[in-house]
């Protein structure tokens, strides 16, 4: 009995781990965002039929996917230990709500999300995932002196500007919206141009705003993530090519061309050792 298991579970660990099978997931996952689509147009009965049966053969297959997955796994606690497993069973599972009754509009949002088991499913994707969420602490901070920048620019746009333009700069909240129509670069000369016939100076106003938001804090972000994903991008190739530290982490370059040089010292001392016996 416990050899059929273990032969079952080999075989589906095959079949999981296959190029065939990750193709055709992704194939039905791309087939199941154009059936979200379609079901936004008018079309006729027939087609509209066809479309419903289409979706209940996509839910079924995710839902055989991810059993299969499942079953494939060895240790069944750690399957559920990844967050990507858990998403995607959380996606299989809210499929397969029936549309009819109040639940309707869940089920029809949560088949939306089934597009994102694409991101589940490409590995680069899932990097690119990781690397934004593990940069979000560090963007927090940035976010947050961005913020501080914006309600002081606004706090001094409300009582310069008020009496120009009230609907644009009547108090700090209404401040705050107005300057992020500057800070995208939404027709902002138009609004500066209106208080520049008042204030001719208030040209530094919106410049030294725009030159901290847009050009400062913004490559701060930009820079944040990118460090975030080259070295999200190195851990994921040393943990290809089998390269680990002390603790099981992947080793990163530095630390293996410091060992490849250890190595290397120890094997010439080796030598004049060996000369010098001899």
């Amino acid at each position: 009995m416990s050899e059929t298991i273990a032969r079952l579970q080999n075989t589906l660990k095959i079949i999981d781990s296959s190029k065939l099978f990750q193709g055709t997931v992704i194939a039905v996952i791309v087939i199941s965002a154009l059936l979200i689509g379609a079901k936004t147009h008018d079309l006729p009965e027939p087609l509209v039929d066809f479309l419903g049966i289409l979706d209940v053969t996509v839910t079924i297959f995710f839902a055989v996917e991810i059993v299969i997955r499942y079953l494939a796994t060895e240790r069944k606690s750690e399957f559920f230990k990844k967050g990507w497993n858990i998403f995607d069973t959380i996606i299989v599972i809210g499929s397969l709500i029936p549309d009819g009754g109040s639940g309707v509009l869940l089920a029809r949002l949560l088949r939306v999300f089934r597009v994102l088991r694409l991101v589940s499913m490409v590995p680069e994707l899932r990097m690119l995932i990781n690397a934004l969420i593990k940069a979000i602490p560090q963007m927090t901070y940035i976010a947050l002196l961005m913020f501080v920048i914006f309600y002081i620019y606004a706090a001094i746009g409300s009582i310069i500007f008020h009496d120009i333009n009230e609907f644009l700069w009547g108090d700090v909240s209404v401040a705050l919206l107005t300057l992020f129509r500057v800070a995208t670069f939404e027709d902002w000369t138009d609004v500066m141009y209106e208080t520049m016939a008042v204030y001719p100076l208030s040209w530094i106003f919106y410049l030294t705003f725009i030159f901290l938001t847009a050009f400062i804090f913004l490559n701060m972000m930009v820079g944040t993530v990118l460090e975030v994903m080259s070295a999200e991008h190195e851990l994921q190739r040393a943990s290809s090519h089998g390269e680990t530290a002390e603790g099981g982490e992947p080793a990163s370059r530095a630390q293996v061309d410091a060992l490849q040089e250890q190595l290397t010292h120890l094997q010439q001392l080796l030598e004049q050792q060996q000369n010098a016996k001899r």
